[in-house]
């Protein structure tokens, strides 16, 4: 299986294209959180929603309920008669993140010892395998995809809905940090995600916990250097495409 046949739910539009027919609503905010995540906006940057509908084909109606949808799920920031701004890339709001990534795993994780059944794991463990090439390779942008199908994978597992749902959320706004952590050296990654599955097959819930835990908070130990890192790509023109 080639990594890159992930099933990742990624966005597949450049923020460069119209958007034109596929102008919904729903689209707008696929491509606006795109553009956030990756930080087409510098972080304080004001948003200049006569350039975003030119520059996206699209009208200001749909792009203000997209824009206000995407501030409430804590993706951009509004202020009364300024407009929308792209959030800055604050040390507590990511650890605070984190924090709430680690609560969120450890109820995944909770449930999966429960209800995930022999060949949900075996597939699961698959995909782990076949896929940590990548990680040799050190293959960049697509290690974040894979990592973040991984860790859905597990609240998929759960059965919980809104576990994954929020998961996502997570995810999203914390992925420029965690694509900057994805270029240090990972190669140990596909054994501890092995080490959580083999703890969920032996439906064994404290160890579980403690590997879902101690491989989480092996990345929170790296957010400043991720961050002043992450500011540099920003502002000398890196990105993660």
């Amino acid at each position: 299986m080639n990594a890159l046949a992930i099933q990742a739910d990624t966005v597949k539009h450049s923020s460069k294209a119209p958007v034109g027919k596929e102008g919904s609503v729903e689209h707008l905010h696929q491509v606006l959180q795109e553009m956030a995540v990756t930080f087409k906006f510098k972080p304080g940057e004001r948003l200049n929603e006569s350039v975003l509908s030119e520059q996206l084909g699209v009208s200001r109606t749909p792009l203000r309920e997209a824009l206000n949808r995407l501030t409430a799920e804590g993706f951009f920031d509004f202020a009364s008669g300024k407009g929308f701004f792209c959030r800055p890339l604050e040390p507590k709001l990511v650890l605070d993140l984190y924090g709430l990534r680690e609560a969120l795993e450890r109820a995944c994780v909770r449930s999966a010892v429960d209800n995930a059944t022999e060949q949900e794991i075996d597939e699961l463990e698959d995909f782990v395998r076949k896929t940590s090439i990548a990680y040799e390779e050190h293959l960049g942008t697509e290690l974040l995809r894979i990592d973040e199908y991984f860790h859905e994978s597990i609240a998929r597992l759960s059965n919980n809905q809104e576990i994954l749902r929020s998961l996502k959320n997570v995810n999203a706004r914390i992925r420029f940090v965690r694509w900057v952590d994805m270029d240090d050296e990972q190669s140990l990654v596909p054994d501890e995600h092995l080490s959580i599955l083999a703890a969920i097959r032996k439906r064994d819930k404290q160890m579980a916990l403690k590997r879902i835990s101690s491989h989480i908070q092996m990345r929170m130990t790296q957010i400043h250097a991720n961050l002043k890192e992450g500011y540099s790509r920003i502002y000398m023109g890196g990105g993660t495409a």
